[in-house]
């Protein structure tokens, strides 16, 4: 593989106490959490005490003022071990910004310094029974009467869903406007009429809580309101650059995890007498792999550098995100297939990732809304 320059040194010393965390607290109770539906709060904490939570919020406010790298760095230490439970991408790198950069200051003093420890954790809720990547179509309602909001609807798929203390709400508070009617509002654990369905089944990631939410007449005092009103749309596209790369970063790791995985696994398992490995077939198929997962990484680190640079585009990220999630699915299924019959069983990491990995073609935006994004700059 192409030497990686992206990470500092200070950055890798980082990766080193993250490896150690992710050891300790996640890989002997994972299997476990895959029964369960969902990881445990003592692991959110233990992720707070130990720094591995929204890495680049400011020491002001309670984070470890790090950068995003730092966020990147538990994203790809979490791939390596295909932890699909832990949703800390989600809370650090989608919920946290929000908070951050539209939040008013006693949002931010009042609710960052428990994201960063653990105490509070975050999901946000897009995704609608009849509207999932068509944001403008979304049918939950806020109507605004005097200083509260009454908010009526339902969202599905939302991770972190089970166990959210806060809840990023996209909910329309101008029902003529279409996208530009749409407000983000903070919903919050124990707020009357805000109740969570089951704890879907999916095929995989299955650590991860992912649930139905319901709104029925919540009332929702104005000051939780997220930034302005009606403004809710243009803040969800401006942060899905940094959700589509941390789509990317996982891909990229688990793509080269896949690859390690499955050259050891072929150098030892015989068939006909000889190492699977030993098949100019497998050794071909190998090599391509290692050439995908090179140019797939050198891309993926080429937009992490422009991101930490306020430079990356639109474009970039929706690039990123099509070309490492097409490929890793296409890659995770030649790996399974050169472990044969075992790479079927849920005990082989690369059974849990192919599952788990399909849906990376869809959240964050489908490929097909990648494209079209894309295209739109021809």
């Amino acid at each position: 593989m192409i030497t990686r320059t992206v990470y500092s040194e200070e950055h890798e010393i980082f990766r080193e106490s993250v490896k150690k965390f992710v050891a300790k607290e996640v890989e002997p109770y994972h299997a476990q959490w895959e029964k369960d539906g969902m990881v445990s709060r003592e692991l959110w904490l233990a992720a707070g005490e130990n720094g591995l939570l929204c890495s680049f919020i400011p020491e002001k406010y309670g984070g470890p003022g790090g950068d995003f790298l730092h966020t990147a760095i538990v994203i790809e230490e979490l791939a390596k071990v295909e932890a699909s439970g832990p949703a800390f991408h989600l809370h650090s790198g989608i919920v946290a910004p929000y908070i951050l950069n539209y939040g008013t200051e006693e949002q931010r003093n009042r609710l960052l310094p428990r994201m960063c420890s653990g105490e509070i954790i975050g999901a946000v809720a897009m995704s609608e029974p009849g509207a999932g990547s068509d944001l403008a179509n979304i049918q939950t309602s806020a109507v605004r009467v005097g200083d509260e909001y009454t908010i009526n609807g339902q969202k599905t798929f939302i991770s972190n869903g089970q166990l959210a203390d806060l809840v990023v709400t996209a909910c329309k508070t101008d029902r003529q406007a279409g996208a530009k009617g749409i407000s983000l509002i903070l919903v919050e654990r124990g707020d009357a009429g805000f109740t969570r369905g089951r704890n879907l089944e999916k095929i995989g990631w299955k650590a991860q809580d992912t649930s139905e939410l319901f709104l029925e007449d919540v009332k929702i005092p104005v000051d939780r309101l997220l930034g302005e009103e009606n403004k809710g749309f243009s803040y969800l596209i401006d942060e899905l650059a940094q959700e589509r790369l941390i789509v990317a970063v996982r891909a990229a790791s688990t793509i080269e995890t896949a690859l390690d995985q499955t050259v050891a696994y072929t150098k030892e398992r015989k068939a006909f007498g000889k190492t699977i490995f030993s098949f100019q077939n497998t050794r071909f198929k190998l090599a391509e792999i290692k050439t995908q997962a090179t140019l797939t990484r050198t891309f993926v680190d080429k937009c992490l550098e422009l991101h930490i640079t306020s430079q990356l585009s639109a474009d970039d990220a929706a690039m990123a995100k099509l070309q490492s999630t097409e490929t890793m699915c296409s890659i995770l299924d030649d790996c399974l297939q050169l472990f044969g019959g075992y790479g079927y069983m849920w005990e082989f990491p690369i059974a849990r990732a192919w599952a788990g990995q399909r849906v990376s073609r869809i959240a964050g935006g489908s490929s097909e809304v990648m494209k079209e994004i894309i295209a739109r700059t021809f």
